[in-house]
């Protein structure tokens, strides 16, 4: 097996890849992966994305590819063809990748979620010492939600999203993921910088689907502009939704807040004739699973988040 960098490649040699990963995101996950493959395709044209390509007699067995954001580095694919050794091949290509971002001086994290390869890595990125942690895939038929009890939530605000409400929603993460499990996994969440980042990213960038503002709203105090709650949404194929973002600000967590902006969204996306909405939990985070579950989400898929430190 040889390993080539990513940046000596030509797109086109990759296409059998491309067909088989955006087919296998679609039958596990729903979701269509082709316009994120187009711009992955670009930027491996244009010789500017980092990463590595394995090859076996002449074939390609697999890619991956890393970005580098001020003091981490980010594995943001890594897919290897089903007819080839999985687990070896996915240890050269993370080997190969590792070996280079360790040598960057001030690295000071990795991080990795490859949600199609599900489990099969996990022993992979251990050996690699890279701390795992486990998380679920949900969906839910829009057709079969579920709505919970009304709360009474007097004089609070349920506000559409517009752009005005970026640097807001920034702080409104930052505060609610402080102390929490998933900031250790995205350590985006642990600041309004990165926090602001993640929202751009998701906002204008189709990091994860495209934007539905108005699926996407806010719960505001009485008299107040700010935020004390957020739900995100966007769509990831013809008819299927997103949850990209719901959080609480502490305090005000178990008061219903998520769940109405959580049916707030889902009501918007059966309006616009979507049958199916998905999101991620941390397995662990035992109160965001036991209110999907009460709406009539589903575990469909799990899979594991890697964080390296040196």
């Amino acid at each position: 097996m040889e390993v080539t960098d990513l940046r000596r490649v030509s797109a086109r040699k990759l296409i059998p890849l491309f067909d088989e990963e955006a087919r296998r995101w679609m039958d596990e996950l729903s979701w269509d992966y082709r316009s994120s493959l187009q711009l992955i395709r670009n930027f491996i044209d244009a010789r500017t994305l980092a990463g590595c390509a394995a090859w076996q007699d002449g074939e390609p067995a697999g890619y991956g590819f890393y970005v580098l954001e001020e003091h981490k580095g980010l594995i943001g694919g890594l897919y290897v063809a089903e007819r080839f050794p999985r687990a070896s091949v996915a240890r050269r290509l993370l080997d190969d990748m590792l070996q280079t971002l360790r040598n960057i001086p001030r690295l000071e994290r990795v991080e990795v979620q490859l949600m199609p390869c599900g489990e099969e890595l996990d022993e992979v990125l251990e050996a690699r010492r890279f701390r795992l942690y486990h998380r679920q895939f949900m969906m839910l038929d829009l057709d079969q939600a579920r709505a919970g009890r009304e709360l009474p939530q007097a004089g609070l605000r349920l506000e559409p999203w517009t752009d005005r409400w970026l640097h807001p929603a920034s702080r409104l993460i930052r505060l609610a993921y402080e102390n929490h499990i998933d900031g250790e996994i995205n350590d985006q969440y642990c600041s309004e910088a990165g926090a602001n980042r993640f929202l751009r990213n998701i906002v204008y960038l189709r990091g994860c689907g495209e934007f539905i503002p108005q699926a996407s709203f806010l719960l505001c105090g009485p008299q107040s502009d700010i935020p004390l709650g957020m739900v995100l949404s966007s769509a990831v194929a013809p008819g299927v939704g997103h949850t990209t973002q719901l959080c609480v600000l502490p305090g005000y967590q178990g008061r219903g807040l998520g769940r109405r902006l959580l049916e707030t969204a889902v009501a918007s996306l059966r309006h616009r004739a979507f049958r199916a909405l998905s999101l991620t939990v941390t397995s662990s985070n035992e109160p965001a699973i036991a209110l999907y579950e009460s709406m009539g989400f589903g575990t469909r898929h799990t899979f594991s988040a890697g964080v390296w430190r040196p």
